[in-house]
């Protein structure tokens, strides 16, 4: 049965979109056919990730809100940037939204209709045979992710071990409770090298009562890569990988 991911975070700076590739890169690598939509349409990015340049893309989920496209014809095949994570034939596709300095504004003035993006989320599982959706969500709470948090099968929270993330995590555990999520996840992430990753674990749980999923310390590697590929596919056995895998075979599969 497909599954819709959605990864979201009070703010910015989170690492959300590099935590959603990887994640869909872990997920690959297990046989499954994963898609990855990014519906930060006021700041997208997520493409970068998969090796994209703006050039590349010809067409984006804003020619799917604004009805130019079907949402299957905005959907890349990306599956070339898992490299030897291809051995069990998963496939990961990419759905991204523009970069237009003209289409973004047109999303701030005119907004686009949010059922439709749903109807686009449920006909992309059945178009593209997913075992996987993993939506790349805005920051913070807005319309469009109280739509992606109401629809998921999963929700993950991400967050730093700082004050304002706790603060606004709480706000936003407590609304995807109202709405009824079926499973919630947090994952702690950049956690400066000289913490205890155990007992921060005890502790994040111990304030939202939700199941921690993993702890990701801070990784040089990862602030070297500099979001020019995927770190799971790269350092396939740094800790910061082993850590996605643990997550994706214990509480995704």
């Amino acid at each position: 049965m497909s599954k819709l991911v959605s990864i979201h975070s009070y703010r910015g700076g989170t690492g959300k979109s590099n935590t959603t590739a990887n994640l869909a890169a872990t997920l690959a690598k297990y046989g499954k056919r994963v898609a990855v939509i990014d519906t930060d349409i006021q700041s997208p990015g997520i493409h970068v990730l998969f090796g994209f340049q703006e050039d590349q893309i010809t067409a984006t989920l804003n020619d799917y809100l604004w009805g130019r496209r079907s949402i299957s014809e905005v959907a890349y095949d990306v599956t070339n940037v898992l490299g030897a994570l291809r051995s069990n034939g998963g496939q990961v596709f990419l759905i991204p939204s523009s970069t237009r300095a003209e289409d973004i504004a047109r999303v701030l003035r005119e907004g686009y209709d949010i059922e439709y993006l749903s109807q686009g989320l449920q006909a992309l599982i059945n178009e593209l045979d997913l075992d996987y959706l993993l939506v790349d969500t805005h920051p913070g709470l807005n319309e469009e992710t109280l739509l992606s948090i109401s629809v998921s099968d999963v929700l993950l929270l991400i967050l730093r071990p700082d004050a304002q993330d706790y603060q606004g995590t709480a706000v936003t555990v407590d609304v995807a409770r109202k709405l009824r999520v079926p499973a919630l996840f947090m994952l702690v992430n950049k956690v400066p090298q000289f913490f205890d990753l155990s007992e921060l674990k005890t502790k994040i749980e111990a304030t939202y009562d939700a199941h921690v999923i993993g702890v990701l310390p801070h990784s040089d590697e990862m602030m070297v890569l500099a979001s020019n590929g995927l770190f799971v596919v790269d350092y396939p056995e740094d800790p910061v990988s082993k850590t996605f895998d643990e997550m994706v075979r214990q509480h995704l599969i």
